[in-house]
């Protein structure tokens, strides 16, 4: 018999009651499929990660897919009404006030319990930014199926993930330079010449 699904809110509550200082957002997901899903806090999300295998009534034990996301840096659009001289008489005027987003990458992980039968709880874990700030700590310890995707978003998205116990490139030779996965990723001029030659033949 299939459990009762389990909302994001509650499972905010639990992580929060039980480990004291962890701060947890809930991520809205409009959807047809309603998948919210939770941001963990660095400090502690490992902490947090072993209530959530651990828990009795949660026992998420199991790890199926983490994957990685590239946010590039964006734009705000906000309107706001400012009060300024027009022809000599001040005028509440609309103006559109823009904010840059600064980007950072994601690592997102779908959880589910195969002894309560329940699932998927979704966390994420973000940096601080896509360029210097791109640790996050490894949730392999708790979830031993996550040691080879954590490699695969650090070869493809940079994002390093702090005691990991194999942090290496998994689909890239060592010596590659670059992250093939992010957006603005522009392939070496040898590789488009190599896409060329296999489409004309050559």
């Amino acid at each position: 018999m299939r459990a009762e699904p389990i909302t994001a809110e509650q499972v905010k509550a639990a992580i929060e009651a039980a480990v004291p200082g962890c701060r947890v957002q809930v991520l809205a997901n409009a959807s047809p499929s309603g998948q919210h899903s939770l941001i963990l806090d660095h400090e502690h999300a490992a902490e947090a990660a072993r209530f959530l295998r651990d828990d009795p009534t949660l026992r998420l034990d199991y790890c199926s897919n983490a994957t990685g996301v590239d946010w590039l840096d964006s734009e705000l659009s906000e309107k706001v009404k400012v009060k300024k001289l027009v022809d000599g008489a001040e005028t509440e005027v609309e103006e559109v006030r823009k904010t840059k987003v600064p980007g950072y990458l994601e690592a997102v992980y779908h959880l589910y319990s195969v002894e309560k039968k329940h699932g998927p709880v979704i966390v994420r874990m973000r940096t601080g930014d896509r360029k210097e700030d791109v640790h996050l700590p490894s949730l392999t310890g708790v979830w031993r199926s996550a040691e080879f995707q954590e490699r695969e978003i650090f070869d493809l998205y940079g994002v390093i993930f702090d005691g990991h116990p194999d942090l290496r490139r998994l689909l890239m030779w060592d010596e590659f330079k670059d992250y093939p996965m992010r957006k603005d990723y522009v392939p070496p001029a040898d590789d488009d010449d190599l896409v060329g030659a296999e489409r004309s033949g050559g």
